[in-house]
């Protein structure tokens, strides 16, 4: 167990982000999963951005890593595009 006052409130910092991160992250899995299961293509049409705003915001902050991102966004896009 850390001694130093800094290394304590540094784990508890680490602890309340890394809820944080899990939370955002699970967040938008479930809207991806929303995303994928639209049948038309204006729910699709709503959806989209606002998942790919939360997928910006997850690779701004390192959650995901950026090239992850721009691929769930390319190929929700592409998705997206294909419904009728």
């Amino acid at each position: 167990m850390a001694n130093h006052k800094s290394a304590l409130k540094r784990i508890r910092a680490n602890a309340t982000k890394r809820l944080r991160n899990r939370y955002q992250a699970k967040t938008t899995r479930t809207f991806i999963k929303r995303l994928r299961a639209a049948e038309d293509k204006k729910t699709g049409l709503e959806l989209l951005p606002k998942v790919v705003s939360m997928l910006d915001r997850l690779a701004k902050k390192n959650v995901i890593h950026k090239n992850k991102a721009a691929n769930n966004k390319s190929k929700l896009t592409k998705f997206v595009n294909g419904l009728k």
